[in-house]
């Protein structure tokens, strides 16, 4: 009974004063700055003033306007996580916000494409700094009772940002057709709130007390423990149960002596890290796991209806600039509403149940969207299909939002040991914005060819998440890191054990059949395989 009353306690760790409370909403205040960007850029990219200023943009171009951020912003990500294990998660932050306030402050004044592009080159490049640290940082510093609400707080901001950027951009489009302010203004406040993030990180956040153990800092990581509030008894409690797990894997694994060369190290006996550490063969399944999954978040096609939603809406029947953008605006508030009760049952739900049943509901949506256009029942101007489509993608959204948003950034930064942690989640983040490039680049070009094509491309692709997930996904929700640590291990042994009880059997029946032997005694297993049966 005591551990079904855990989870409860979380709804009200927000109005805790614990250190890691506070520490975490800081940090995850760069979900902020990256759905403002989000949020903004569509609508930006579609207001009379932009047009008026740099001219109607081809299909193309606006595709390249609104992706050119993410290319560098993977790039950054897949250097983050190294960067991370050398100055520490902080520092790392600091540095992205400070490089993404310089280019948002570059978009802001850009007085042509050229340079409005380079703004978001360099803002692509802040942002993979920070964003793919955040995760990292609240779950190293997070008790693991509350690591998966603690860890959602993220993605209420980006929610938040998102609602917020649609509104201010509704509110600056209604000014005068000639005043580039309309546009300048929101990349001119992102700029600002990045510098108040990037002094967070270098003077406000302390280092992650995980980050100093494997620096072989112990001493100041115990201090850190005490200051952010994890009582001794709890870290003795995760760090015992992964020494114990960590006895029991080697003891199996020592049974076959030719297991030797597979056997893995105790998390807790690594001291350092290494970038290249992800792709060794002991850890390789979390790190494609990983980088699967975030890949198909994006092939989910949410980041399409984020900025492409005034089209969207407009292909459906809402064709002034106003009536879209508040449509965009409302699907964003629902998108920041839906995510707090998300957020706050995150430790309840668990990050499987999330990842099937949104899959289900996202992939549902998009290939219904998508038969209607194939079937030509969406018209602009009559007939029900348009609204249709208008609740589809609210239903996508806030499906979206309440479990794919939240579960799947938690359980891919879950599931790595230490030493890979920070690599392994960029190398993710990396994956997730190439398939968002692809993604923004590709949805107004196949939306002007064929609007059906789109949606069921996304359809198709959550419909392949969920098979991975059923057969690949284990439920994390109220483990230490050092346990689900430790389970992997387990299942990767058990992997070896019976692919070598196998071979074995292979052999043994191919000496059997070259001696003629009418033997039907053959031995299924080997001595290790049955004591871990018995």
């Amino acid at each position: 009974m005591a551990d079904e009353r855990k989870p409860k306690r979380s709804l009200t760790i927000v109005f805790h004063t614990s250190k890691y409370t506070i520490y975490s909403l800081l940090i995850s205040f760069g979900g902020l700055l990256f759905g403002l960007d989000t949020g903004c850029i569509g609508p930006i990219t579609t207001m009379p003033q932009f047009v008026n200023y740099f001219g109607s943009l081809s299909a193309t171009v606006h595709g390249l306007v609104v992706s050119s951020i993410l290319i560098p912003a993977a790039l950054a990500s897949f250097f983050a996580g190294g960067l991370s294990d050398i100055l520490g998660r902080p520092r790392t932050i600091g540095l992205g916000g400070l490089i993404f306030c310089i280019g948002c402050a570059l978009e802001a004044s850009a007085q042509n494409l050229g340079m409005l592009f380079a703004g978001r080159i360099i803002t692509g490049i802040g942002e993979g700094f920070f964003l793919s640290t955040i995760t990292v940082y609240v779950c190293e510093v997070a008790p693991a009772r509350e690591r998966g609400m603690l860890c959602s707080i993220q993605q209420f901001m980006v929610s938040f940002g998102i609602c917020a950027g649609y509104f201010i951009c509704y509110g600056t489009v209604k000014s005068d057709e000639t005043i580039s302010l309309a546009w300048r203004l929101p990349f001119a406040l992102q700029s600002f709130l990045a510098m108040c993030y990037s002094i967070i990180g270098f003077f406000v956040l302390i280092q992650s007390p995980r980050w100093l153990e494997i620096k072989g800092r112990k001493e100041e990581a115990a201090q850190i423990w005490d200051k952010l509030g994890i009582s001794s008894a709890e870290r003795e409690k995760d760090s015992q149960t992964a020494e114990q797990d960590n006895v029991t894997l080697m003891e199996a694994l020592a049974l076959s002596p030719s297991l030797n060369q597979h056997q893995p190290q105790p998390p807790r006996q690594v001291n350092k890290t290494n970038a290249l550490a992800m792709f060794h063969r002991s850890v390789l399944s979390r790190t494609l796991l990983a980088a699967s999954l975030m890949s198909f978040q994006q092939l989910s096609g949410i980041d399409g209806v984020l900025y492409y939603a005034p089209l969207l809406f407009q292909s459906a029947g809402l064709s002034s600039s106003t009536s879209s953008f508040l449509a965009s605006g409302l699907s964003a508030l629902l998108m920041l509403l839906i995510t707090i009760p998300a957020f706050l049952y995150a430790d309840r739900w668990g990050r499987r149940t999330s990842a099937l049943t949104g899959g289900i509901v996202i992939s549902t949506t998009m290939l219904l969207i998508g038969s209607l256009y194939a079937a030509d029942a969406v018209h602009g101007d009559r007939g029900a299909g348009r609204w249709v489509v208008i609740v589809l993608i609210y239903i996508f959204a806030l499906a979206f939002s309440a479990t794919w948003a939240i579960g799947l950034k938690v359980f891919i930064t879950e599931i790595q040991p230490l030493h890979t942690r920070a690599p392994a989640t960029s190398l993710a983040q990396s994956c997730n914005w190439v398939t968002n490039w692809i993604v923004a680049f590709t949805t107004p070009i196949m939306l002007s060819e064929a609007t059906y094509s789109i949606y069921f491309l996304f359809g198709g692709s959550t419909v392949l998440a969920v098979l991975l997930c059923i057969f690949a996904m284990p439920e994390t929700k109220g483990r230490s890191l050092e346990d689900i640590d430790s389970e992997f291990e387990r299942r990767r042994a058990d992997k070896v054990l019976n692919v070598t009880s196998l071979t074995r059997l292979l052999a043994r029946k191919r000496l059997h059949v070259r001696a003629g032997s009418d033997d039907q005694g053959v031995e299924l297993f080997d001595g290790a395989s049955s004591s871990r049966r018995s």
